[in-house]
Formats: structure tokens, C-alpha cells, sequence
């Protein structure tokens, strides 16, 4: 999918603009937020097109040299990674030494780059502004992000970028793709080393341009499907890059590539705001999802240590935590297959086809054990439902009052479907819809 990465000095309302996008238009899926220094990242989605938008921030505020330090990393791995860039500034301020420093890294990019003068919300302002076309950047637009003025002609220019329809040929066509995701060093590679190191099973490597994710086909053991590696971030140039950030956009990529993502964690430290994040993602685009807790051998075991983490997990993987968690070992090669067969599973799930027949056989056998609340004196009747032709778990709910049943009916439909149907590993989608 088309990322637009957001880019900037402090302060600039980067992260303004960021929640504006995701959260002005209904269609727009989902705004990630960890904690103060974790990235944010979301869908977007603009006239009938889809993209992601990162939002660099997370700077350090005592650094010495902040651009040299930061900003300077960021912007640089954004022009990489991304397809477009966003370069915000602000006419409250006007143009600072940082904001050329920028500029000069973002006028040799081969990328388009958008100029967005920030806080232009009167007509001062508006006269004031008019010293950032010295900047010599083609796309300039002056935006309000607190009020959303001027936001709907950039996001016209950004998405005249993407193309209508992906034209590219997959190599691996028919074969279920599973994404290797999670923090650095929590063991992604040792994991891809003890699957296909050893038995020489990669049948091929091809790496994407532009440094994009590695796919290794795997075909041994009456098993075919390709790993999307995100582990073993490289770099040629500096070693003190800001990985974290380039880990987050090449995570994004393979998620958009994947049916399945299996996150994997460190059993020591558990999970972190960012593995929630990209967690969260996952599940918004309607992927498959295996949680591996990876290093279990290093973990002090009692009698119940396994539910007991099992069971703290859930809590914080919330609301959707109907997710297999398979606990390995990938340098001692413990239950790592198991992982595999069970993203091989949930798979299955994601691509399940229920008969219309059987659905309502069992699924009004359900509401008749508990209906739904009654509006305003009227009974709700639920008469019908039939399963969508989409690439997720989706079903429409015929119904007399489609728009007052409630979240908690909602969740009970959800689970029983998930109960009756195993579901396990997938997100499902539920739509009430006029009877």
C-alpha cells in the first residue's frame, strides 16, 4: 500500500495533522498511538483510496544537535522508505535554520515531497506564509491542521499519486505469505535461521526494490509458503540509525503484503506499546495473527507459568484476543514448527467459507437463546444472515432496527460465530443491515 510519511521539526503539528486524517473521515480505519516516543501510523483513506501515514515524531528534546541527531535520521529514512513525503512547517514561526537544513535533504529526493505551511488561519497569516514558496518546492499547500482548512487540496494532490489498481505480478501468486513482525532483538532472525538455515529449504530470495522486505519460499515437509523477513535490518551507511522508525515502515509494508503476521515477543519482556500497535494494525487490515513468545527457555517455569502469561497476554491484546499463542524456542528449534502450523491454520480460518444454509441453522439457534434488547418497546428481530464475498470473515445481519443494536450484542454474535465456526486467529466483521 502506498505509505506517506509525515516529516518535520518539533512542534510544527506533525501529530495534529496525523489525527485530523485518521480521524476526519469515517473511512479511515484506525490511529495508533503508543506511548510518548512510540511512532503513530494509521490508514487513511481519501476519495476511494487507501494509504498509510507515519508520523515521525519522537524526537529527543535535550539532544545537543537535534537535526544532526534526529530529525536528520528520520527524514532520511523516510525519503527511502516511503512513497511520498509530507515536509510540515509553520507560519506562526516562519522559516527556521532547521526547516533549510530540511529542505535542502528533501529537494535531492527522488520522492515527491509536499510542503504544508501549518497554523495559516487568517489573513496575516495567509500574507505571512508567502515566504515558504522560497523554499522552491513545486507541491505547496498553507493548511489549518487544527481547523482542517486547506487539507482537503493536499490530500487530493497526495492520493492523485496512487495508482487505481496494483498491477504488479506476484511471484509467489496462490501461496500463503506469513510476516515475521516485533521489536528488534527479540529473535526474528534466529527464528528464519532455524527454519530455513538448516535444511536448506529456501527455494527463493527476491528482494523487493528499494531495500523493501526479503521473501523466502519455504517447501519442505508438504509444506509451501513464503516468509516475509522484516528482521535483519541492515544498514550500509550508519550503524546508530534510527531503527526503531525504520522498523515501523518496513513493518507496515509486510503487513500489507501478508495474509498472516506472527508477532514475535520476547518471553522476558513481554509486550511492548509498539508490538500493540502493529498488533492493532494487523487486525485492522484483516490479517491472520500468531502470537510467538519467543526465548521460553529462559523463563524460571512453575506449574501454571505458561497459562498464567497466556492469560496476562490476552488482557493486554484486548478486545480481540482470540489469537493462538505458541511459546518456542529459536535457538534450541523449540515448537517453532508449531508456530508455523498454526499460522498455516489461522490461515485457513481467514479464508473460511460458511454455507448460507448452516449459517443461519446455527446462528438463529443462538439468538433464539438470548435476544436482542428490546428499543423503545419494539422487539428486535434478526431474520436472516449471509456471509460477504471479502477477503475478511464478514457477515450482514438482516435485521427490523439495524442501527440500535448495541456493542454487547455485537460481541455475543462475534463470539458465538468464533465458538461455532473457529474463527481462532482472525479478526470477523459484522454488519446489520435492513430486513
Amino acid at each position: 500500500m502506498f505509505t506517506l510519511a509525515i516529516v518535520g521539526r518539533p512542534n510544527v503539528g506533525k501529530s495534529t495533522l496525523f489525527n485530523r486524517l485518521l480521524e476526519s473521515r469515517k473511512a479511515i480505519v484506525d490511529d495508533q498511538s503508543g506511548v510518548t516516543r512510540d511512532r503513530q501510523y494509521g490508514i487513511a483513506d481519501w476519495s476511494g483510496k487507501t494509504f498509510n501515514v507515519v508520523d515521525t515524531g519522537g524526537f529527543v528534546d535535550n539532544s545537543d544537535d537535534l537535526f544532526e541527531r534526529e530529525i536528520a535520521k528520520q527524514v532520511m529514512i523516510a525519503i527511502e522508505e516511503a512513497n511520498a513525503l509530507l515536509f510540515m512547517t509553520d507560519a506562526a514561526t516562519g522559516i527556521t535554520d532547521l526547516d533549510e537544513e530540511m529542505v535542502q535533504l528533501l529537494r535531492r529526493s527522488p520522492k515527491p515531497v509536499f510542503l504544508a505551511v501549518n497554523k495559516v488561519d487568517n489573513h496575516q497569516r495567509q500574507l505571512e506564509a508567502t515566504e515558504f514558496y522560497s523554499m522552491g518546492l513545486e507541491n505547496t499547500f498553507f493548511i489549518s491542521s487544527m481547523s482542517g482548512s486547506g487539507t482537503g487540496e493536499l490530500l487530493d494532490a497526495i492520493v492523485a499519486l496512487i495508482p487505481d489498481g496494483d498491477e504488479t505480478v506476484d511471484p509467489h501468486e496462490g501461496l500463503t505469505k506469513i510476516a515475521i513482525l516485533g521489536q528488534p532483538n527479540v529473535g526474528k532472525s534466529s527464528l528464519l535461521n532455524a527454519l530455513t538455515g538448516q535444511e536448506r529449504t529456501i527455494v527463493s530470495d527476491i528482494a523487493g526494490t528499494t531495500r523493501d522486505t526479503i521473501h523466502t519460499r519455504y517447501n519442505l515437509f508438504q509444506k509451501d509458503f513464503v516468509l516475509i523477513d522484516t528482521a535483519g535490518i541492515r544498514r550500509k551507511k550508519k550503524v546508530d540509525e534510527d531503527l526503531e522508525f525504520y522498523s515501523v515502515i518496513r513493518a507496515i509494508k509486510a503487513i500489507d503484503e501478508a495474509d498472516v503476521c506472527m508477532i514475535v515477543l520476547d518471553a522476558e519482556k513481554g509486550i511492548a506499546a509498539q508490538d500493540l500497535n502493529i498488533y492493532s494494525l494487523a487486525a485492522r487490515k484483516g490479517k491472520a495473527i500468531v502470537i510467538l513468545v519467543n526465548k521460553w527457555d529462559l523463563v524460571e517455569k512453575q506449574t501454571n507459568t505458561a497459562r498464567d502469561y497466556e492469560k496476562e497476554l490476552k488482557q493486554r491484546l484486548a478486545p480481540f484476543n482470540d489469537v493462538p499463542i505458541v511459546f518456542v524456542s529459536a535457538t534450541e528449534k523449540i515448537r517453532i514448527f508449531k508456530g508455523i502450523e498454526v499460522a498455516l491454520e489461522v490461515n485457513e480460518n481467514r479464508t473460511k467459507k460458511i454455507s448460507t444454509s448452516e449459517l443461519n441453522k446455527v446462528m438463529l439457534k443462538a439468538i433464539e437463546s438470548y435476544h436482542p434488547p428490546m428499543v423503545r418497546g419494539h422487539l428486535i428481530k434478526i431474520k436472516y444472515m449471509t456471509q460477504l464475498p471479502t477477503r475478511v470473515p464478514s457477515f450482514a445481519f438482516f435485521t427490523n432496527f439495524p442501527d440500535d443494536i448495541k456493542t454487547p450484542y455485537r460481541n455475543y454474535l462475534e463470539n458465538q460465530l468464533r465458538q461455532q465456526f473457529n474463527f481462532t486467529g482472525v479478526p470477523v466483521r459484522i454488519f446489520f443491515r435492513k430486513s
